[in-house]
């Protein structure tokens, strides 16, 4: 499935696209048909046709709505729009979770202050993804990107503005994908893309253009889980005097010791307590 738009599907099959709509007992069932999906379409005279099953996923993003995904590239940028840890954290955790191997760009590089790259890039050094560092409009840092992608099923996502578009652009020559400005008011991207569409790359595999998001439930993971998506934290959690240790409030702590060392970037640990305390509330809420 390479384009979903309402009820209309456009299939890949042999090199063609074909126009599909369901069929039948699947019309009316409640499987949601996402773009990378793998189906099975009986084709009509007329050259369109109907969709009849859905193979079984290896894996489904809710934000965006894709299956099938080898790769996100979580796209963010230091200004127009301003930094987002967080929101980095959370995709990137929702990425392991789901078992997409994450890849960070930061896009806008040219909007950087001296040394903001690097020191964004130690920030990830353990957070198990590769790193790149581009301006989408100049084309830098676009053919390692691109080169780390083919043969593969990737995702752009990330925070509207932050340059998406333009860098499929960039990465798929032709692409002609709607660029958008940043709103001087709120410093928040304006949406250009309204759907999920699978675009081909030239040296193999598929990259898609999704709609924007601001905002990511988290993930959907246990308490005592969450420290295995932060390898940082993982790699250290060893040395905590209980098992059961969350690296909060716990004493002879190794997590807390390796933050007030500078072996765990600050941010990931704040970010991961974020996460942590939300995932508390929502278990909390299930048995009210």
């Amino acid at each position: 499935m390479t384009k979903v738009m309402s009820s209309f599907y456009e299939v890949l099959i042999e090199g063609q696209s074909v126009s599909c709509r369901p069929r039948g007992r699947f019309r009316i069932s409640e499987q949601e048909v996402l773009a990378g999906d793998r189906a099975l379409v009986r084709v009509l005279e007329d050259g369109t046709g109907y969709i009849e099953e859905i193979s079984q996923r290896r894996n489904s993003l809710v934000r965006p709505p894709i299956a099938n995904v080898d790769a996100a590239v979580i796209v963010f940028s230091v200004k127009d729009p301003p930094l987002n840890l967080e929101l980095v954290d959370r995709v990137l955790t929702n990425c392991l979770v789901t078992g997409v191997k994450p890849v960070l760009c930061l896009n806008k590089i040219d909007l950087c202050d001296p040394g903001q790259v690097d020191a964004i890039r130690a920030t990830y050094a353990g957070a198990a993804a590769d790193f790149f560092a581009t301006v989408a409009t100049e084309g830098a840092g676009v053919p390692g990107l691109r080169s780390r992608l083919e043969g593969q099923v990737s995702v752009l996502t990330g925070q509207s503005g932050v340059g998406k578009s333009r860098l499929l652009n960039a990465l798929v020559p032709g692409a002609k994908r709607q660029t958008g400005a940043v709103s001087g008011r709120i410093r928040r991207g304006t949406q250009t893309t309204r759907h999920v569409e699978l675009i081909a790359l030239e040296g193999g595999g598929f990259i898609a253009d999704t709609p924007g998001f601001s905002l990511l439930e988290p993930a959907a993971v246990g308490i005592w889980e969450l420290s295995t998506y932060f390898p940082e934290i993982e790699k250290v959690q060893p040395g905590c005097r209980f098992v059961d240790c969350l690296h909060r409030d716990e004493p002879d702590c190794a997590v807390k010791e390796a933050v007030a060392g500078g072996r765990i970037p600050e941010s990931r640990y704040r970010n991961y307590l974020t996460i942590l305390k939300e995932i508390e509330d929502r278990e909390a809420r299930r048995y009210q």
